[in-house]
């Protein structure tokens, strides 16, 4: 499960890098990546976003971890799929 869950993490980040890239931001940070975040919860008025991100927080947390059980990871990585679907139509956008 733990690398399902870095799975997830990586998914996320990568889409939100890709976005923040067209847009001249900054990401090589994990704070950049909170900040990129509330810029795009911003632009879309979709605050649903801020709450996938934490999602994908926690899946990172539980690479190291490993104490989610299989089922949360599970719904989790369904989570991330939602995020990823968020994020891929803001792709060529800015």
């Amino acid at each position: 499960m733990a690398q399902a869950s870095e799975k997830g993490w990586g998914a996320t980040v990568q889409i939100l890098k890709a976005v923040a890239d067209q847009r001249g931001w900054e990401h090589s940070r994990f704070r950049h990546h909170l900040i990129m975040v509330s810029r795009l919860r911003a632009e879309t008025g979709d605050g649903e976003i801020r709450r996938l991100f934490r999602v994908a927080c926690e899946l990172h947390e539980n690479f190291y971890e490993n104490t989610m059980p299989a089922f949360e990871v599970a719904e989790s990585l369904d989570d991330i799929e939602v995020m990823v679907g968020k994020l891929l139509p803001l792709l060529n956008q800015a």
